[in-house]
């Protein structure tokens, strides 16, 4: 699992170009809210738009997230508890008033930027 990246992985880096292709400038892995401890793939500050980028093993997605066999109970505690800080991340950026957007890896290209773009423009809307 150490292979595994953190970050700049093969989704993020293709939303990232391509919505730098269109114009668009922001900040990659920084915090939203400077005293709040997370971490969001790309930040859009004027917009006070978030977006993360979920793996669908890491974020247990309701479409792909398959359970490991070995140490399952560890691994579905992990992922329980990354769905979790997920859902509380939301809601605290939130509060702060910031737009979340949280993409999984599977959707399309042109769906990711379509949805980033849709914030951008109407800021009003949370996902998760």
């Amino acid at each position: 699992m150490r292979a595994n990246r953190g970050r700049d992985t093969g989704p993020e880096m293709a939303l990232r170009r391509a919505l730098h292709a269109r114009g668009r400038r922001f900040f990659v892995n920084r915090r939203p809210v400077k005293n709040l401890r997370r971490t969001a793939d790309i930040v859009f500050p004027r917009a006070h738009l978030a977006v993360f980028v979920d793996g669908c093993f890491w974020h247990g997605c309701p479409e792909h997230h398959t359970m490991a066999r070995t140490n399952a109970a560890y691994w579905r505690a992990k992922v329980e508890t990354n769905r979790s800080r997920d859902r509380e991340t939301v809601q605290l950026l939130t509060q702060q008033g910031w737009t979340v957007l949280r993409l999984w890896e599977h959707v399309s290209l042109d769906d990711a930027v379509a949805q980033v773009e849709g914030a951008l423009v109407s800021p009003a809307v949370n996902s998760l």
